[in-house]
This record gives structure tokens, sequence and C-alpha cells, in this order.
């Protein structure tokens, strides 16, 4: 439960759990589908420092916290309630949506569980491609063969795997929908196939209707028709059907109709709708692949700050399935790898231990294909690195447009792209095209980033210590003066815990702020400065304050202690209140709340603890109420 509080924060940033339809993630977003988005307090959520940024598109709310969004997922969960099956609807779910966000939101509910193994999949054929190419290993030995179905067996099939995705995202039943895939690649559909490619072959008939033979072994778009076709069946078939013979006849019915239907109008139709996307795509972008592959570099970032980008994947995905290969996603190499150049411009730039901190991390995670810690924590915020990113994508990926680069696999844009754009024919120039230009792109934004994407304040960090004095010189000490300073009296008498043997991770790894913790010896919290109070959580168990001078101060009464609800808490304070130091804020019943199995630890933090050379706390082993506690070096 290492990110459980992260996760009680962003569940009542949502509205709680009454206002969740469904929850989904991505890469690095939680994507919620809200009954009622006004319920939903973004800017406190965008407050909160372990999460990124928010956004609002495709009818999703969506919370954007880093790659370790699989771990805050499964604490969400846990937290309110929920498991993964759970897709209510109700509230404003039920009001229409336009076709383009309905088109966004099934497309990023089927594909976002794939993504990671469909990125490992696609690595493991670039890298299979490399070695061919280099000489290490030949299609005909048993390695290769089993290391090519391992790389291959999630695009072979594709139906049944998308039956099951499709399945859950449409309300269905998606075992049935995973057996309607498999038939579309079952054995003796695809040696009847196999066998109609001959010139002398007799046509097969269902009750005397000609079958159209389609290789559906890699497809993407018949099986989502058909999944949506067999679940909207399911439920006039469920309210039709008594309970005691539904679980067997639902499915029986579903099969019976759907599979028949499927191989007679809906895969015929389908496959010649995906044909016809490859087919324009391919005219649109061979009009001048030049001034595509421009567009297209510039762009992607944008589409991604807005989730749109997933309106691209069955596109692309088609494109491999109808084409054998795919020009539109080696154009977006050049645009993620450039917002990493952007980050790791400002991070060689910037001193401010913050900003230093976000850009080297979101650095090395764009180089492996995922952005949205770069742009949401860093090139977006300061804007320039952002315009930078693009432009040196547009400027990568227009040459890799001129020299035709293509890629022959599917895989997530990022370092490990450059081994599936190698033909079977071996290394060309449009492999070193995709080299040089996204190389280009990556220099183009670090450097200019580096130059110009930091702002002046930000260069100089307000931690930064004086330059050394000139050898033979000597520099009298500065001495820390009164005004240089801001005591913090405690809020709570009790004995004091060092923040790192805090049990609840989030506060002692500091990622909220650096501070002290209070092991309770009364129920009652004053305020510990001179301010105002920022926030008050509905439950009671944690407030805060920004002090006079600027500190901002967060006390939380507890551990997990949120899920009380309120009981044994109350408030003497409203959000917005002044208070002078002493004034009672909180009053708390500990020994009620450690009787019910919570560990009272109090962790009082400075939360904007950036804006200061250090936070020191007291060396007492314990403190009475107002009491020095914190000092605060500016």
């Amino acid at each position: 439960m290492k990110y459980e509080t992260l996760a009680t924060e962003i569940l009542e940033g949502v509205g709680g759990r009454g206002n969740v339809n469904s929850v989904v993630h991505c890469a690095t977003r939680l994507r919620f589908k809200l009954k009622d988005s006004q319920k939903a307090n973004a800017e406190a959520l965008k407050a909160n420092p372990g999460v990124i940024m928010v956004v609002e598109s495709g009818g999703q709310f969506q919370v954007v916290v880093g790659n370790h969004v699989s771990d805050v997922f499964r604490d969400f969960l846990s937290v309110a309630g929920m498991s993964e099956n759970d897709n209510s609807t109700g509230g404003d779910a039920k009001k229409k949506e336009n076709f383009f966000s309905q088109f966004i939101d099934i497309i990023a509910g089927i594909f976002t569980p794939l993504m990671g193994i469909m990125a490992a999949a696609g690595i493991l054929k670039g890298f299979l491609a490399l070695c061919l190419a280099c000489g290490w290993i030949v299609d005909t030995s048993g390695t290769y063969k089993i290391l090519f179905s391992a790389s291959d067996s999630l695009f072979y099939f594709f139906p049944i795997i998308l039956g099951y995705t499709a399945g859950k995202k449409f309300g269905g039943n998606p075992f049935i929908t995973m057996a309607i895939g498999g038939a579309l690649v079952h054995p003796s559909m695809i040696a009847a196939f196999n066998e109609m490619q001959s010139a002398d072959a007799q046509p097969l008939y269902f009750l005397g209707i000609p079958i159209t033979f389609i290789n559906y072994a890699s497809s993407v778009i018949p099986i989502i028709f058909a999944s949506w076709v067999s679940c909207r069946l399911e439920k006039p078939l469920n309210n039709l059907l008594h309970a005691n013979i539904r679980n067997f006849f639902t499915p029986t019915l579903c099969l019976l109709i759907t599979v028949p239907l499927t191989f007679l109008l809906i895969g015929p139709v389908a496959t010649w709708l995906s044909h016809q996307l490859a087919n324009g795509y391919q005219m649109i972008y061979s009009f001048n692949p030049t001034i595509a592959g421009g567009f297209i570099g510039a762009m992607w970032q944008v589409c991604v700050i807005f989730g749109l980008h997933w309106g691209f994947v069955p596109l692309m995905i088609n494109n491999f399935s109808a084409l054998g290969h795919d020009t539109m996603l080696p154009l977006l190499i050049p645009a993620v790898l450039a917002q990493g150049g952007a980050a790791l411009g400002v991070f060689l730039r910037t001193r401010n231990v913050k900003l230093k901190g976000i850009s080297g991390s979101a650095f090395p995670a764009a180089i492996f294909g995922i952005t949205e810690p770069a742009v949401y924590g860093v090139t977006l915020p300061l804007r320039k690195p952002f315009i930078f990113g693009c432009a040196g994508g547009a400027m990568g990926a227009a040459l890799m447009g001129y020299f035709h680069t293509i890629q022959y696999s599917f895989g997530l844009p990022s370092i490990f792209s450059f081994t599936q754009i190698i033909p079977p024919s071996g290394v060309d120039s449009s492999v070193w095209a995709a080299i040089i230009g996204t190389v280009f792109a990556f220099t183009f934004a670090a450097v200019a980033s580096w130059l110009f994407g930091v702002k002046e304040e930000q260069i100089v960090a307000q931690s930064e210590t004086p330059a050394a004095a000139p050898a033979g010189e000597t520099r009298a000490a500065t001495p820390v003066s009164a005004a240089s300073t801001q005591q913090v009296s405690s809020p709570i008498a009790g004995a004091l815990l060092p923040l790192e043997q805090v049990s609840d991770q989030t506060f002692a790894s500091g990622l909220i702020g650096k501070g002290i913790a209070i092991v309770p010896h009364s129920g009652r919290v004053v305020a510990p400065v001179d301010g105002t109070v920022s926030s008050l959580f509905k439950t009671n168990h944690a407030i805060g304050l920004e002090s006079d001078e600027g500190a901002e101060i967060l006390i939380h009464v507890g551990i997990d202690t949120v899920k009380l609800d309120g009981q044994y808490f109350t408030a003497h304070v409203k959000t917005g209140a002044r208070v002078k130091q002493g004034d009672l804020l909180l009053e708390f019943d500990y020994q009620a709340i450690s009787a019910a199995g919570y560990d009272i630890t109090t962790p009082v933090l400075i939360t904007n603890s950036e804006s200061y050379i250090d936070v020191v706390p007291a060396a007492e082993s314990a403190v009475t109420e107002l009491a020095p506690l914190l000092t605060l070096l500016r």
C-alpha cells in the first residue's frame, strides 16, 4: 500500500467513490469516467506533489501520476473499494457525448491494457531484426523460431486478445468475445482461407450463403465490430431468458448469431474498411511525405497532452495488418525523444533543486517512450522547452518522411524503435535518416532549452551557496540573520520522531516536503504560526496553513486516518480563516483513534521546502505545545 495516501487524495479530488463510474490506467495516467466532472477538484489535484498534471479530454478526467501509475491504480482500487471490473453507469455518464469523445474513450479502453505487452513484443521483434541484419542469427534456426513466436504471438492472435478487452469495454462477457476472436483465427478457418487461394478451389457455403474467407490473423477492426454486436445481444437475451438457463443459453446464442454474422458480413465489411483506411492514409502520406512528417512530428505531443493520440493507435496497427508495415509510427520517434532532449537541457541548466529533480527523472523516462513526466512536469510549464521539443520533432520527422522511413512492427516510439525500422534487406538510407533525424531533434531541443528555455530565476537556485573565493583570498562566513530564518512552533505536544521513520513512505520519503513527526500526548492542534488556513480536509484529519512569511505548512494527524471519515475529529476553523499563533485549529480523540487501530504519528511538513536552504527540526526528543519545532533557513 505504498501509494495509499496519494490514492486517497486522488479519490477525494475526483469527488469520491460515488462520483466514479470507472477508472483504468495507461502508461502514466489514471483515466476516470466521472458521473459529474464538476464535483472533481482539478486544481487541488494539480497542487498535489504526487500528481504531475490533470487533463480533461475525450470524455475522461485524466490524472497523470507518472511511471508508477500501476501501483497507484492498485492502491486506488483498494481505497475506493472497487475492482477492475467495476464499470457502473449513472449520473452524467448517461449524458450524450459527441462521437469523437466516444471514439477516443472506446479506443483507449480497448488498447490501454495492452500497451505494455505490445511495446515488449515490438522491442523483441526489433531485436530479432537487428540480429538477422547483423548475421548473428538465421531465420531457420530453432532459437529464432522460438523468439519469433514469443514476439509475434500477441499480434497473430490479436482477434482473441482484443476480443477480451473489447468485451470488457462494451460491457459484455469478455470470454464470449474472446471465443468469437478465436473462431476468426481457428486453424480450420485459416486452412480454408489457404485452400481458397488455389485456382480450382470450390466455394463453401453457410446455409446456402457463400462464405468470403479472409485471413483474420493480426486483424483489428473486425473483432471490435463483432464484439460490439455480441455485447449488444447479451442484454436483451439475458432479459428474455430465465435466470436458470441464461448462463448457458446467452453465450450459446451470442456465438450462434455473431460468429456466422462475422464471417458472412461483419468481417468482409470491416476488412474492406480497414484496407480503405490504410490506402487512404498512404495516399495522404505519399502526397508529400516530408510535409506529413513535419506535421506529425510537431503535433504529436499536442495530441498526447489532450489524450487524442489514442485515435491513431488503431490506424497504425491496422496499417501493420493491411500493409505489413507503417509509416506513421517511425515519425513519432524524434517527437518523443526531442521532449527528452528538452528535459535534459533544463536539467543541465537549472540549479533549482525541485526542477532539477523532476527534469532529471523525466529525461530517461522520455528516452524509453514515456513523455508525460517530461511534458507535464518540465517542458510544458516552462513553455519554451515544449516548443523547442515540438520544433525538433518536426524537423527530425520531416527528414524521415523525405527518406520514407518505415517501421515493421508495433511498439512505443522510443530508443528501441531503431531496431524495428530495419528492413528485411538490411540497413539502408531510411534507417540512417531515422537515426540522424532523431539525434538532431534530441540535440536541437536540448541545446535550445539549455540556452533559452529556462527562466533566469530558475537558473540560480534558491539554495545555491556563494561562489568559492579566489585562491589566496579568504571569504568571511555569511551569518544567518534573523531576517533569513523563520521559526515554526509545535502545533501539538508530544514525542518527536524523525520524518524518515514514519510508516507512510509518502511522508517518510520527503515527497510532500521536509519536516518532522510528532507522536501526540494530547488531542489539540494549535496554529504554529500567524497566517491563514489554506486548506482543511473534509474529514478534519489534516489542515494546511500559509504563514505570513510564506511558509506552507501541512499538519496531518495520524496515518491513514482519512478512513475514519471525520470520526473523532473536530475542526474549530474553516478554510480561509486568519489565525494567530496558538489559536485552536483541531481537536481529536487520540486515544480512541489508537484504539481503532490507527497510528497517531502526526507529520508536520513544510510543503514548499524547495523555497528554503534547509528545514531544520528541533533537536529535542519531545516538545510542548508552541515550543520551537522547525527552523526554516531562507
